[in-house]
């Protein structure tokens, strides 16, 4: 097996959480960021394999954090094999009540939600495209389901809309500086992005898309995997 270094955001929980455990487990080095630092230094704790983990406090919307995250990751590793743009949420209003659209959502709710969603894969993008030309490496975009189908006045799905857009666009450039680019559109899956109404009963659990993210992240030199949709069995839409 050869051995990668990959970099996830927002992976304190959830798929980034259940990503970094697999690619620890399969022998791989591991940098993982979140912006609040109980959570991830619980998760560091937790996960173990402290020789090939390091924990990075850095906010995925922002660009400084984001630059300091990849220079920590070179630094302790040596290089950059991939990068998962993981972080993401949706706003308590999309979930708490129910039927809340454009039309009667908290606006004062929506700016971290779009910056986190749809800039911080672009942050990401920027900041190790050159480290995955040179090891020839992938970036891997975690999108949704309703980034593939609308949801009416939806501003959740209106920022996964723009991770499929802002994948493309990439895959049309890194494919030329030999870096595969790989959205993974994950439908209902039972993890905190429900915060506390709870998923609904048909949801995957969030190991089924960290394996399809090790799936990308396995491919053969030369294959560029795109797109990967992953809904659980029942769920229509």
């Amino acid at each position: 097996m050869t051995v990668k270094t990959v970099l996830i955001t927002g992976a304190t929980s959830g798929v980034g959480a259940e990503a970094a455990r697999l690619l620890l487990e399969r022998g791989h080095q591991v940098a993982v960021t979140g912006r609040n630092e109980a959570r991830l230094k619980a998760f560091v704790e937790e996960a173990g394999h402290p020789d090939r983990l390091l924990g990075v406090i850095a906010d995925a919307a922002d660009w400084q954090d984001t630059q300091r995250a990849v220079a920590q990751t070179v630094e302790r590793f040596g290089a950059l094999h991939a990068a998962v743009a993981n972080a993401g949420f949706t706003s308590r209003d999309h979930v708490q009540t129910a039927g809340t659209t454009l039309a009667d959502g908290d606006p004062e709710l929506w700016p971290s939600m779009v910056l986190t969603n749809v800039l911080g894969p672009a942050l990401l993008a920027r900041a190790t495209l050159a480290h995955l030309e040179a090891t020839g490496g992938r970036l891997v975009f975690v999108g949704s389901v309703v980034g593939v189908k609308n949801s009416p006045g939806n501003l959740y799905s209106a920022t996964k809309w723009a991770v499929t857009g802002l994948a493309e666009n990439l895959r049309m450039l890194a494919t030329g500086r030999g870096v595969g680019v790989t959205l993974v559109n994950p439908g209902v899956i039972d993890t905190p992005f429900w915060w506390d109404a709870g998923a609904p009963p048909v949801s995957l659990q969030p190991g089924a898309i960290a394996e399809a993210i090790c799936y990308a992240l396995d491919q053969p030199a030369g294959v560029d995997l795109n797109t990967i949709t992953i809904r659980p069995i029942g769920q229509q839409n």
